[in-house]
């Protein structure tokens, strides 16, 4: 028997010595990682253990061997991983997946050096059938959503450039997500604009934008707010220049878009929304329309066979869209308007499956035979949203959410914000969310124009102490967007803006809502606050705040040719495409839904953006090391 490299050959080219020699070096490993459990790390760390001082020993040279081993050799050395398994309390990757993924490995390394001895070995045979048809295959690329030229030099770099006979793009610009609401779902917008000045996503916001007039009709009115809007707005004139005379004509949908920086209003997405759907989105993130929900709840929907099956614990994927009808009526409502909707909706569908007692003849019971499917969804549907609203309730009816809820109000309505605030001193000594303590400071940042020097300090020091050093690249990240600033000036202007746009209302209906406050129990959106008062009446009755604010305000008429002036019947509402650069919030949504809905409004809006936001996902897409989901 000889000795290589850690592997133990004999002259029978059988593994049992090379096996029965690891299992016996890997079982004595074994017993430090059962101290490690008892001093109390983590799954995580006693995972990376095992793999630094188990797996290792198990998976060495295993291409060489693993492939002859006997089938009592394969079990002895799963033994051992499923005993790690158990002391973990996590799954770890079979043996067999090791090798294979190995192998691989090693394949591609051979296959990309042409003076590998083995090279030869893994030239492509070709198959009978391409034997008969003498043809190579075709290979085509389509670049999604937009075609990259660093995708193509990477494509060059590797030498297959050539071989696709054709190479294009499928231009998506905008994603339609709902009827009245699309996006661009470009993750980092924000970051480009506001931190690395990269205006790429404004080219394609301009670019989206000219494709929905070339469908819609040219917008006859742009209003805008902020200097991202004002780059939009004139490279969208541009291009309108460029294509004169190639347009077609077509008889304007919109009557006006308004462009609105995200910059303008940064208190709104870091405050908790408060509408159902804005909730769902808070607590488990809503993403690309569907939201992963805990499977507990929805376990007691079983049918009575199923009762000793085990529990599922796959997340529940759910999509929320208008195409539910009972979402679509309750998703912009305030979360504790819910239970009385639900309760309601539960007593409709109770007396249409009564109303079986009530058909006599043929007839009334075919009718409510053709009606029983759309009511056992309906039912369906009410379970489902009664299970999400549960959850939702556990959180929202919990001290923690209280407390942080009661900061950002006082926040909001200008309490205390000069300084330092002893509940998020609390939540930084319990070492609560990064995410969570970011959101707080810098929402008494916005609030208060900024926080004084010493402290700004305080809290800097205090993150970096409790949450590592590595975070002062994110800290410096949120200061340059103006999240987290010195206070430069002595004047606050935020108080004079909340004043004169009304955006703190006491005792807002949260049932019966009469304003868009409702979104945040008492807190109006400064955004949506801007776009009620440009329908009426108008913004030069609030010039003094858009100064404040920062960038420029601005409109721009687009001329229309004869005949394509839109001629508008008495009570007809107006049509507003709102563009928000930088991301919005579903309360936003909810609370521009609501306008459109107001019988004294007049204007149906429709809603687009470069990013569908919450507070937490917007803060992780500043951060230079994101925490670990």
């Amino acid at each position: 028997m000889r000795k290589f490299l850690g592997v133990h050959i004999t002259d029978k080219l059988n593994w049992s010595t090379h096996t029965d020699s690891i299992v016996k070096n890997a079982q004595q490993r074994l017993f430090n990682l059962r101290r490690l459990k008892k001093f109390g790390l983590s799954p995580k760390a006693l995972t990376n253990f095992y793999r630094c001082t188990i797996e290792s020993i198990l998976s060495g040279c295993i291409t060489t061997w693993y492939g002859n081993c006997s089938a009592h050799n394969r079990k002895a050395l799963q033994r051992v991983v499923r005993s790690v398994q158990r002391i973990t309390g996590g799954k770890l990757p079979a043996l067999p997946d090791t090798y294979t993924t190995r192998c691989h490995r090693k394949a591609i390394k051979i296959i990309k050096d042409n003076n590998h001895p083995s090279h030869c070995l893994f030239t492509p045979l070709s198959s009978r059938s391409e034997d008969k048809m003498h043809s190579p295959r075709d290979f085509h690329i389509l670049f999604v959503p937009r075609r990259s030229m660093l995708c193509e030099q990477r494509l060059k770099e590797q030498g297959v450039l050539g071989s696709f006979i054709n190479i294009d793009e499928y231009i998506l610009d905008l994603i339609p997500y709902d009827g009245d609401l699309l996006s661009m779902e470009s993750e980092g917008a924000f970051r480009e604009c506001y931190l690395e000045s990269d205006q790429t996503s404004l080219y394609h916001t301009a670019k989206g934008l000219m494709t929905l007039q070339a469908l819609y009709g040219t917008i006859p009115q742009i209003f805008g707010k902020g200097e991202c809007a004002r780059h939009v707005a004139n490279m969208m004139l541009r291009m309108k220049r460029e294509f004169a005379g190639s347009q077609t004509q077509i008889l304007p949908v919109f009557d006006s878009l308004l462009l609105l920086d995200r910059n303008i209003d940064l208190l709104t997405p870091l405050a908790t929304q408060l509408t159902y759907e804005g909730l769902i989105d808070e607590v488990y993130g809503i993403t690309n329309g569907y939201a992963k929900l805990p499977p507990e709840k929805f376990a007691a929907q079983k049918k009575q066979g199923e009762v000793g099956k085990d529990l599922p614990t796959e997340p529940k994927k759910m999509q929320l869209n208008s195409a539910e009808e009972l979402y679509a009526e309750i998703r912009d409502k305030n979360f504790n308007a819910i239970g009385a909707a639900l309760s309601k909706k539960a007593k409709i569908i109770s007396a249409a499956f009564e109303e079986r007692h009530n058909a006599k003849t043929v007839g009334e019971i075919k009718q409510f035979v053709s009606q029983l499917p759309h009511m056992q969804a309906a039912r369906s549907s009410l379970a489902n949203h009664t299970s999400i609203a549960e959850l939702i309730k556990d959180i929202t009816t919990s001290e923690a959410f209280f407390d942080n809820l009661t900061v950002e109000q006082e926040f909001m309505t200008g309490v205390d914000t000069d300084k330092v605030n002893t509940y998020i001193e609390d939540c930084i000594a319990q070492k609560d969310p990064l995410i969570k303590i970011l959101r707080l400071v810098c929402m008494q940042s916005v609030c208060n124009n900024g926080l004084k020097q010493k402290i700004l300090d305080y809290y800097k020091r205090e993150i970096l102490q409790t949450y590592g050093y590595e975070h002062m690249l994110t800290l410096n990240n949120l200061e340059k967007t103006g999240l987290l600033k010195p206070q430069t000036s002595t004047r606050n202007n935020y108080p004079t803006i909340r004043k004169t746009l009304k955006l703190w209302m006491e005792d807002a209906n949260e049932q019966n809502p009469n304003d868009i406050s409702y979104v945040y129990s008492g807190y109006a959106p400064l955004s949506i606050r801007l776009t009620q008062v440009l329908a009426r009446p108008g913004w030069r009755s609030i010039e003094e705040v858009l100064k404040m604010l920062p960038g420029p305000h601005f409109e721009e008429r687009q001329q229309l040719p004869a005949g394509l002036h839109k001629k508008r019947q008495q009570g007809e509402s107006r049509t507003t495409l709102v563009f928000f650069l930088g991301g919005v919030t579903y309360a936003e949504v909810a609370a521009l839904r609501f306008l459109s809905q107001m019988e004294d409004g007049g204007t149906e809006y429709i809603i687009a953006t470069t990013k569908l936001i919450n507070g937490t996902s917007w803060i992780k897409s500043l951060m230079d090391r994101p925490e670990a989901p």
